[in-house]
């Protein structure tokens, strides 16, 4: 009954189960809306992500939000450790105040210079690395963040990015410019964008996307400060001259690739990852999988190939894609087509802002820059990926393997970051479209990879960012890609087979927002390796997944009204667009 004493009736699953959430989360001396209870799913989706979802993912490292980021599922440790670095003598005596009232809080002093010796030194030893802060009338406050989500409770690298896509839609600016802060101040004090702000990914970044979210919280308020830019510039640029351009991640032909330093097995994966590899290694010395990697770990047996392997492995996890095959065991002998591209837009978005903002000069580390000294640079890296990348016969770019000096033509979602960051041609874009949709494009999306097996063994364990699942970044940057060059009405469908699929399940499953999606199925029950962030909740879904949040958030924004319209109602893409399975 409704405050008049109207009987209501509410009827239909989808009804009934917003009811139910509705009743989990309010409080005893509130009263239900029957306006949420019937709201339409895009609506309601698009409310709990910006009014809750982002709250619940927001995390701080200070007093008030130390106990909550402690908390780690990947690790087995009962000791709560918080690494703070050499030189950040005000964050230490800090929280040596803040340590009286946590008793259970160990706060360790990482050296002056982190090895992938000291690193592996500290596997048994996990904790949360430190971020960035300022003084509020006089208070140690820290820049907040958003997290992924369920086992992945710190900072990420690359989701950073994605999610601040999705609060930037959301009007929270703020949000956006301390994860940048954030990235900032990893830079200054850890030497690179971390894979995520916990000890055992100190010698690993990410996917370069920093230059990126400068650009766009630059473009959402031209009235941001001109020194909170030129700060974060100066970091882009030594991001860029100390993690990218230097030995290791730079290759000869002067490209890019990923390279993860460390020791040993990666010790967050969860148990059991790793032996179908150490089978294949223990099984040559007659010895079990389990003696055999102790003795590996310990360094009492050595075994060359298989530090190659987990070298390969660690910078497939720097690629943000742990684990693919189209990256398991030959991740740094590839220059791939992603990275490249996100350096070339790091060139382009330098030279952009130095000109709009900085009246075309820019001082750094007794420097100046010109846009023309970036746009030089870009021009240069376009030239070399059309030389090595670029497959005129296919009509599409393929990641390069510098040491057989050949392409590997595995169709990946990466290989259409060209179409996001401005760097293919009108016609190279053409053909990209049509291979695009000829080969990953799914009734939910599109795929990470191709059905395909090369690099992997078909008996292999499943590969979560392979066929059949679908991600986020990949749908939200082809998106942006096919309007770059024109392409309406095949970003409206990509946008639209994606939305359909989150909310659909979202409705059929007491709005389940998770990590990622089998698009050929169209459901959330992907369970390869460990399974699905997102879906364990009771009731209501507190947070659903951050990228993907924002991938909704953004998808709303591009879509046409009546497509939104046909979303509410659940309308099959395949009877709104041309059925996938007849385009190839």
């Amino acid at each position: 009954m409704d405050k008049t004493g109207e009987r209501i009736e509410i009827s239909g699953t989808y009804h009934l189960s917003n009811l139910l959430q509705e009743l989990a989360i309010v409080g005893e001396d509130d009263t239900l809306s029957i306006n949420k209870i019937k709201e339409q799913p895009t609506a309601r989706i698009s409310r709990l992500i910006k009014t809750r979802f982002w709250d619940n993912l927001t995390r701080s490292i200070d007093k008030e939000g130390l106990a909550n980021v402690l908390q780690d599922t990947k690790s087995n440790s009962d000791t709560l450790r918080l690494y703070i670095p050499n030189k950040d003598s005000i964050a230490y005596k800090y929280f040596e105040g803040v340590k009286t009232d946590m008793q259970n809080l160990k706060l360790v002093v990482l050296p002056e210079k982190i090895t992938p010796e000291y690193v592996k030194s500290i596997n048994d030893k996990p904790g949360i690395l430190n971020l960035n802060y300022s003084f509020e009338n006089g208070e140690y406050k820290a820049k907040p963040f958003v997290v992924p989500g369920g086992r992945f409770n710190e900072m990420y690298g690359w989701d950073s990015y994605f999610e601040s896509v999705g609060l930037l839609i959301d009007g929270r600016s703020d949000l956006a410019m301390s994860m940048a802060d954030n990235f900032a101040y990893q830079i200054n004090y850890y030497g690179k964008i971390l894979n995520a702000n916990r000890s055992y990914y100190l010698t690993r970044t990410q996917p370069p996307f920093y230059s990126s979210l400068i650009r766009e919280i630059y473009e959402h308020n031209n009235n941001v400060s001109k020194d909170w830019l030129r700060e974060n510039l100066k970091t882009v640029i030594k991001e860029y001259e100390t993690v990218w351009m230097n030995k290791g991640r730079l290759t000869d032909n002067n490209l890019n690739r990923f390279y993860g330093e460390g020791i040993g097995i990666p010790p967050e994966t969860e148990e059991g990852h790793f032996d179908f590899i150490l089978k294949k290694h223990s099984a040559k010395l007659d010895m079990s999988t389990e003696d055999y990697a102790a003795k590996y770990e310990s360094g009492e047996l050595k075994d060359k190939a298989l530090d190659e392997y987990f070298t390969h492995d660690r910078s497939m996890r720097e690629s943000g894609h742990d684990t693919s095959n189209r990256l398991d065991a030959v991740c740094i002998d590839l220059n791939t087509v992603g990275l490249n591209s996100l350096l070339y837009k790091y060139e382009k978005d330098l030279a952009f802002l130095i000109k709009e903002v900085f009246n075309d000069k820019f001082e750094y580390d007794n420097r100046v820059f010109t846009s023309a000294d970036w746009q030089k640079r870009a021009e240069t890296r376009k030239d070399l990926m059309n030389k090595f990348m670029w497959n005129q016969e296919e009509g599409v770019f393929y990641d390069y393997n510098h040491r057989l000096y050949e392409q590997q033509k595995i169709e990946s979602a990466t290989n259409y970051y060209p179409l996001w960051v401005g760097l293919a041609t009108e016609e190279q874009a053409a053909k990209m479209v049509e291979h695009l949709f000829q080969t990953l494009v799914e009734k939910g999306g599109v795929a990470g990879t191709s059905d395909f097996i090369i690099n992997g063994d078909k008996d292999g364990p499943q590969r979560q960012w392979d066929y059949p699942n679908g991600w986020a970044p990949h749908q939200m940057t082809i998106w942006r890609g096919l309007k770059r060059y024109g392409y309406e009405r095949e970003a409206q469908e990509l946008v639209y087979r994606w939305l359909w699929m989150i909310t659909k399940n979202a409705v059929d499953y007491n709005g389940t927002i998770p990590e990622k999606y089998d698009v050929v199925n169209c459901t959330h029950k992907v369970y390869a390796e460990y399974g699905n962030v997102g879906t364990d909740f009771d009731y209501i879904t507190p947070s659903g997944f951050g990228w993907m949040n924002a991938s909704y958030q953004l998808g709303l924004s591009l879509l046409d009204t009546n497509l939104v319209q046909d979303l509410n109602n659940l309308k099959d893409p395949d009877v709104l667009f041309k059925k996938t399975k007849d385009k190839k």
